[in-house]
């Protein structure tokens, strides 16, 4: 693992935390000793690191302190909606890149964020790739592997609008 990608590791999974997701200790102590291996330097990287299963309840706030130390700390908007938008994004950009399978993303677009915000226009292609990926079966005309190329697409035209970002949506 690289420099780069230790630290993205580390930032992932702040918004992991952040939106909602349990992490467990034992990922960010791995995470922690990723980074250190890959030469991140951080004064509280190498206690979180060396954590043994029996310290691991301290690993969330020796997380914390690393992210804060290393400048990656994550702080969603306090208006519910905006951050929302904000998780929205950030799964849309991993769609796009290509670090989260279509299906599983369009998935949580649909279920944890679309409902929320009363099923947005700027979010429906991706809730119609959501259903039909989370439907599809062999006797369709269209491949399943052709449905997730269309959903990056859709996540690519999403990310270069920047939607969710004004105070009326």
């Amino acid at each position: 693992m690289t420099h780069d990608e230790a630290l993205k590791q580390l930032s992932h999974l702040a918004r992991e935390r952040t939106f909602g997701t349990h992490v467990g200790s034992d990922r960010l102590i791995q995470a922690g000793l990723d980074a250190l291996i890959a030469g991140v330097e951080s004064p509280s990287l190498a206690l979180l690191a060396g954590l043994l299963p029996s310290e691991e309840p301290e690993a969330p706030e020796l997380y914390d302190q690393v992210l804060d130390e290393l400048g990656l700390a994550f702080h969603p908007p306090a208006d519910p909606r905006a951050a929302k938008w904000a998780m929205a994004h950030w799964i849309v950009g991993q769609i796009a890149d290509g670090s989260l399978d279509p299906a599983t993303g369009t998935h949580l677009i649909r279920t944890d964020i679309a409902y929320d915000l009363g099923y947005p226009e700027d979010l429906e292609p991706l809730v119609h790739y959501a259903h039909n990926l989370d439907d599809w079966e062999e006797n369709w005309d269209i491949s399943r592997a052709k449905l997730n190329r269309q959903a990056v697409e859709a996540a690519n035209e999403f990310l270069s609008k920047r939607p969710g970002n004004d105070d009326a949506r």
